[in-house]
């Protein structure tokens, strides 16, 4: 049986397209402008063509000759200029008035167009839906309505659908204007302090960290929070630096209240989620294991639903910005799920009564 086909763009190392393939679908065309995540892009998807190129040069047309038919676009623009971070860099424009925003959200409707797919995927940070981006939004819905498509868009929590992280993510989903609405996917956790009947509690880091043992000599030379690593050891598990501050009641207050950002001497708790694992590794921005030391790569793999086999080339900093960087893939296999129930049967169906439909034209002339 044929896998329906998709195109994945600003891939990564691919977490999109591993939550794709596990539905059942195949990515044939993957593209990132890093060659470090092309190398392991490649290494992790052996039977489709990785292209290491910036967005603006790939030819979406020759694509879909090459295959006659692609039924998904699967892809999140880099997300910076649209990110929280994005509100104290004041030098930097934000969100499509930021040349690489534009660029990259314009060549993302760039390939929608040329490829026509049955549907899109299209993720960002929570932040793409905040008012100063709010242009970036108009621009993503005008463009869907020009070019024939319905979208459906909401910020949804990982952590709500079994991955063991808070992460909010901005998913949106495009659909050819003949197919029925989607369906957004029931959520499967909650939060624990305020469980939903018929829901799972949020998954913890002690649940998928639990049984990771490593030598204690080791941990001593991962030890994190650089020259505040002796105040990260007094944090407790899933605080951060407001701890030492006066309006949390420490007695010494160190800090003034959100001073910092907030990954500031973060600890994880093995009785919650992770908090979003960033692109970048630092010496004082967690979060940070609660035995007060750096993650290690397959932690933080773990904490974004990857699987052990799952390959990651390069050096520390390198697998970190993949892992970091990536859609964690059972979010993304939910999407992938839905869009494959919701739709396939019912695109063929569509397919079918619309060429019947241009007979009957033709032979009542």
């Amino acid at each position: 049986m044929t896998k329906p086909k998709i195109v994945s763009i600003f891939s990564g190392v691919g977490g999109v397209d591993f939550g794709f393939e596990e539905a059942g679908f195949q990515t044939v065309f993957a593209s990132d402008i890093w060659d470090r995540a092309c190398e392991s892009l490649q290494q992790n998807f052996t039977d489709c063509e990785v292209v290491c190129d910036d967005i603006v040069n790939i030819d979406f047309k020759k694509i879909k000759a090459k295959h006659n038919e692609v039924d998904g676009l699967v892809g999140g623009p880099p997300c910076p200029p649209f990110s929280k971070s994005r509100f104290y860099r004041t030098e930097k424009d934000r969100g499509i008035d930021d040349i690489d925003g534009f660029t990259t959200v314009s060549n993302y409707i760039r390939a929608v167009e040329e490829l026509e797919p049955k549907f899109f995927f299209f993720e960002n940070v929570a932040g793409f839906v905040f008012k100063p981006h709010k242009a970036a939004l108009e621009l993503l819905e005008k463009e869907s309505e020009r070019l024939g498509y319905k979208i459906f868009h909401k910020v949804v929590n990982a952590a709500d659908f079994g991955v063991a992280q808070t992460r909010q993510r901005f998913i949106c989903i495009g659909v050819k204007k003949e197919l029925d609405d989607f369906k957004y996917p029931e959520t499967t956790h909650s939060d624990p302090k305020k469980l939903i009947k018929g829901l799972k509690p949020w998954v913890t880091c002690g649940d998928i960290l639990g049984d990771i043992d490593f030598d204690l000599e080791e941990d001593e030379k991962m030890q994190a929070g650089s020259k505040h690593k002796n105040l990260l050891k007094l944090i407790p598990p899933g605080d951060n630096y407001l701890y030492f501050t006066e309006e949390r009641g420490h007695p010494n207050p160190i800090f003034k209240w959100r001073s910092r950002y907030w990954s500031f001497l973060l600890k994880l708790s093995p009785d919650r989620p992770s908090w979003t694992i960033q692109a970048s590794h630092s010496n004082n921005m967690g979060p940070f294991h609660w035995k007060n030391r750096f993650l290690r790569i397959q932690e933080i793999k773990r904490i974004q639903s990857f699987k052990n086999n799952h390959i990651f080339l390069g050096n520390f900093r390198e697998q970190w910005r993949q892992v970091g960087n990536a859609v964690p893939p059972k979010l993304a296999n939910v999407f992938a799920e839905q869009l494959k129930s919701q739709y396939f049967n019912n695109y063929e169906h569509t397919r079918h009564d619309n060429t019947r439909q241009e007979r009957l034209k033709i032979s009542s002339y």
